[in-house]
């Protein structure tokens, strides 16, 4: 079953490129899809079994509520997924938490991260009105706590997929963020996508019981 709908999340995100590639009103409709994949990619698992598994899930379902959401063109829609995706990475957070955090493996990774957060932010400020540049800083700031705090936790239980999710989502969160302010494109979703997607999947395979 696991195997099966990994394999259909992959699909669904072949099919939401191409369909973005094209235009498609269909984009939506894979895009949903792939994020009703990832949530069954947890289920299948065990997620409903632990502390862990059920904090995570929790994330995911803000995940897939953050998707629908910035599947409308609007500013407000933007806002509004913003907000969604920061709380799911608030719950990633606690979720390492629950799991157990290795002190030394989070402040390295803290600091590595704060540099790399101060760069992007500094990149995207300049492309930022007055109105977004209090949203973006937060979720900057939250969702690198998630990358430090996964790192936290990979190196306390050696899971390489939880580092590996939290990395994956990061680095695609770059690509929404360099498509939304700074310079729009297609190659923007083609690179960011399948990353996001991929690392949805690990954090939910990281669930497994």
């Amino acid at each position: 079953m696991t195997i099966s709908l990994i394999v259909f999340t992959a699909a669904m995100v072949i099919a939401l490129v191409w369909a973005m590639s094209e235009q498609r009103p269909t984009a939506r409709a894979f895009k949903m899809a792939a994020s009703t994949g990832f949530l069954g990619v947890a289920v299948s698992v065990g997620a409903t079994g632990t502390t862990y598994g059920r904090v995570v899930l929790g994330a995911l379902a803000l995940s897939w509520l953050g998707d629908l959401l910035l599947s409308h063109e609007s500013r407000t829609a933007f806002l509004a997924g913003l907000v969604a995706f920061l709380l799911a990475h608030i719950a990633y957070v606690v979720g390492f938490a629950v799991r157990g955090i290795d002190r030394p493996w989070i402040v390295v990774a803290g600091v590595v991260v704060a540099f790399i957060a101060v760069a992007v932010w500094r990149w995207l400020r300049r492309s930022l009105d007055a109105a977004m540049r209090a949203p973006v800083a937060a979720y900057v700031l939250v969702i690198s706590a998630m990358v430090a705090a996964a790192f936290g936790t990979m190196g306390y239980e050696s899971d390489p997929k939880i580092g590996l999710g939290a990395v994956g989502f990061f680095v695609s969160d770059i690509a929404v963020a360099r498509n939304q302010f700074v310079t729009p494109g297609f190659v923007n979703r083609a690179v960011g996508l399948p990353l996001y997607y991929a690392a949805q999947v690990l954090l939910a395979l990281s669930t497994g019981t």
